[in-house]
């Protein structure tokens, strides 16, 4: 038996972060578990470090710390147990750690992600925020200290797998003519405009073909996540936002595709499950057996292809108006949506209050240049500011507690 490689997960009681363990004791021998992270679900965490005896794990405050210390202890588990958000930077970077899936969702996941960035690690970026908020910052980190970048989300895992190796070269260096990131459309593709004003969170949350957090769940059906991935995607594979084209895809077969300029197109299938993108990047560039199921093709039959419906959607639009006017705006409108899709969550605004919460703190709030990382913090927490703002001028009682990272 070689070596294994030690992998911490940052957000490790997540859907990411379950699905990562899953992978890893398929391949015991290849991968062990040198850290593990949650920040509220402390009896997941328990399970988990009973089960795969991690050297560390973190909460979000000492009294959770001591807490599990004890139950950890009568289990006969000596995993030590640290608190707080400069803990997560450190297993983020321990020197024995060679691989991190960054998992935590949303702008709480920055700092440790772009920790194991600066220690040179594999970094499985599962955290779209990262890159949004801070793209150039963190791909700055990432050439600086020789990280292996890897994305974990099913489209930009796709592109990666459909890219030539060497496309950090420049994407008309290796012939390429377009990125295309498909999307599910989510639950509400087909829903009358008029009733988009009162649909539930619950109905939010229930997407059509993936099992996911409540977040990325909302972020699916208003279709922001697919902005955030445009943006993703220009900062991980080097592209102009012209170069980046959304197509909706309802059956989630093809999860993104790459146009060359001879005319052929490469095509990423899988049947949706995020073993497969995890799999793919724990073992790169080896191929590991992930647990999931083969595509029948003939069971599927057809794939259907639709234009995105910018009245629908308009959070893709949003998305595009912040990259474009670059510096701290892209951080406004991820703080912005945190906030609004919270207070959806909590039944505080309506569905489509949402975008129009965002497109407020965009219009508020001018962005600045970045050069450093508290610059984009800053515009982070002025835009939760403003947007609370927004949600006690529209007569709702905002949970400040509830939506700050």
């Amino acid at each position: 038996m070689g070596l294994r490689r030690a992998v911490t997960i940052l957000g490790s009681t997540g859907s990411i972060g379950v699905n990562t363990l899953d992978v890893i004791e398929r391949h015991s021998d290849k991968f062990r578990v040198t850290a593990l992270t949650a920040h509220s679900r402390i009896d997941l965490l328990q399970q988990q470090c009973i089960r795969f005896r991690p050297d560390y794990a973190v909460v979000a405050d000492e009294a959770q710390a001591r807490a599990l210390t004890q139950q950890l202890a009568s289990g006969g588990c000596r995993t030590h147990v640290l608190a707080g958000p400069q803990a997560l930077e450190t297993v983020a970077a321990l020197p024995e750690v060679d691989s991190v899936m960054a998992a935590i969702v949303g702008a709480a996941g920055l700092r440790p992600a772009l920790a194991a960035a600066h220690a040179g690690k594999r970094v499985l970026l599962a955290n779209k925020e990262a890159l949004v908020m801070a793209g150039a910052l963190f791909m700055d980190a990432v050439r600086a200290s020789g990280a292996l970048l890897l994305p974990i989300d099913s489209e930009h895992n796709a592109v990666f797998q459909s890219l030539p190796r060497d496309f950090g070269r420049g994407l008309e260096q290796v012939g390429v003519r377009r990125i295309v990131l498909t999307a599910s459309g989510g639950p509400f593709r087909t829903l009358p405009l008029a009733a988009l004003a009162t649909v539930t969170p619950e109905q939010a949350c229930k997407h059509p073909n993936w099992v996911m957090g409540r977040k990325i769940s909302v972020d699916s059906a208003t279709m922001m996540n697919k902005g955030l991935e445009v943006i993703e995607a220009c900062w991980l594979f080097g592209a102009r936002a012209e170069q980046v084209q959304v197509v909706v895809h309802p059956q989630s077969v093809i999860h993104s595709l790459v146009t060359y300029l001879d005319g052929s197109t490469l095509a990423q299938m899988s049947f949706p499950d995020m073993r497969t993108p995890i799999a793919y990047a724990l073992g790169y560039p080896d191929r590991l057996e992930a647990g999931v199921r083969e595509l029948d093709l003939v069971a599927i039959g057809a794939l259907q292809f639709e234009a995105v419906d910018e009245e629908r959607f308009p959070c893709v639009r949003l998305a595009l108006s912040a990259f474009a006017s670059g510096g701290t705006a892209p951080a406004i409108l991820n703080a912005a949506n945190e906030v609004a899709v919270e207070a959806f969550l909590a039944g505080r605004i309506g569905f489509t209050q949402i975008a129009a919460l965002i497109s407020d703190a965009l219009a508020q709030q001018a962005p600045l240049p970045v050069s450093e990382l508290e610059q984009v913090l800053q515009a982070d927490q002025q835009a939760r500011l403003r947007a609370h703002a927004w949600l006690r001028q529209h007569g709702v009682a905002a949970n400040v507690a509830a939506v700050t990272n």
